[in-house]
């Protein structure tokens, strides 16, 4: 099985470099929805006012972050039979 974002023709370097970002790619929506859970549980995403909802400021930008990210898990997912 090739790496995620390798082509056969590829040597060296580039094909390094292309299956180091497949598996960036990967790592970005798992992260910011860690990052997003974190700033929920850790109160920092709330901005000052007393009733803020927890989804406002940082972790709804961590949110917002992961669901931009998701592509390469949904064409993973939609490749399988």
């Amino acid at each position: 099985m090739r790496g995620i974002g390798s082509s056969p023709n590829e040597t060296g370097g580039h094909a390094a470099a292309r299956f180091l970002a497949g598996w960036l790619g990967l790592a970005a929506a798992p992260t910011f929805a860690a990052m997003a859970l974190f700033s929920i549980m850790s109160g920092s995403g709330a901005c000052m006012a007393q009733d803020a909802s927890p989804l406002s400021g940082m972790a709804a930008m961590y949110l917002l972050m992961s669901a931009f990210h998701l592509a390469p898990w949904l064409r993973i997912v939609g490749s399988r039979p």
